[in-house]
């Protein structure tokens, strides 16, 4: 079991953001203070370089970002102030996805403690987003011929718009994206496969929901799955209008971890959005993820026995 993390995934964008940039080194914190993780199997992310950002993104776009060039219009559809650690995160958080990728590749999973920026586009970034660290880790990827085929397993709670138009054209690239149909972004893409659902939706119905689209994710084919875990779908969450459990979270990761299991597809996780009034709550649901993929992937002896006793009793 392998994520990747750096203390450069934080960038001071002001306390009262409604963004939380501080859940990225409070989970590493919990998961590493109650033994999920241990300090060996926490890799230390490397920035993507600017070339492998122009697979994804417009020469353009990527000179003016670095250069703090943008203008007030980019700016206030990005929803961050614009800071050299703001540019330096976005690249070490695309890094840390692109490595994930790479070992999940060779080893079955990997997760990154950042990433799913998934407003990004081609040539601007929207809605917190930045840079799109999954797009930029397939077109890698692709280039280095590891893979010609992925998916896209898009749960955070707003449809994923700048990917959805970066792969547009590229029927190697499966984009499956479960949102708010009322939630932001007004003007949705158009996935490989939109579910868009009502507001107030619960964990039964959402869970049957995932169960009933999952296959054609699957049906694709795909080499890898880039997972967005997204915590935003929780009832507690000041942007996200669904109402499901902590628990029913933890229950959606397991669903689609283990569909990747049973299948022996390589999976990446990343964290995407989360909003909660309470940012313990986040936390914890990103915490969730980690832990999931932990009794999935890696079970310690005493999960492997109770995963026996539950197999006997069914």
């Amino acid at each position: 079991m392998r994520v990747w993390y750096n203390p450069r995934y934080y960038a001071d964008i002001g306390e009262n953001h409604v963004f939380p940039m501080r859940k990225f080194a409070l989970v590493r914190e919990r998961l590493l203070c109650e033994g999920t993780l241990h300090a060996d199997g926490i890799a230390e992310s490397r920035p993507i370089r600017v070339e492998e950002a122009l697979l994804v993104h417009t020469t353009d776009y990527i000179t003016r970002l670095r250069a703090g060039t943008l203008t007030e219009r980019e700016l206030r559809r990005l929803g961050l102030p614009w800071s050299k650690a703001l540019v330096r995160r976005s690249f070490f958080a695309a890094g840390g996805t692109l490595a994930a990728a790479r070992w999940a590749r060779q080893h079955g999973v990997a997760s990154n403690l950042a990433g799913g920026t998934h407003h990004a586009f081609a040539d601007r970034g929207e809605g917190f987003c930045v840079m799109n660290d999954v797009a930029i880790a397939i077109r890698v990827l692709q280039r280095e011929g590891a893979i010609e085929r992925a998916a896209i397993i898009d749960l955070d709670v707003h449809q994923g718009n700048g990917t959805a138009t970066i792969f547009a054209e590229d029927p190697r690239v499966f984009t499956f994206s479960m949102h708010g149909a009322k939630n932001y972004p007004l003007f949705k893409a158009r996935s490989s496969l939109d579910v868009a659902l009502a507001d107030g939706v619960r964990d039964a119905d959402y869970l049957a929901a995932l169960r009933d689209h999952l296959p054609a994710v699957f049906a694709h084919e795909p080499e890898i799955v880039f997972y967005l875990a997204g915590a935003d779908p929780y009832e507690g969450d000041r942007l996200g209008r669904l109402a499901l459990s902590i628990a029913g979270l933890r229950a959606r990761d397991e669903l689609v971890l283990d569909e990747c299991r049973r299948r022996a597809i390589p999976v990446v996780t990343v964290m995407a959005g989360g909003y909660a009034a309470d940012l313990n709550d986040t936390v914890e649901i990103h915490c969730h993820t980690i832990r999931a993929v932990r009794a999935i992937f890696a079970p310690s002896p005493i999960e492997k026995g109770q995963e026996t006793t539950d197999a006997l009793r069914t």
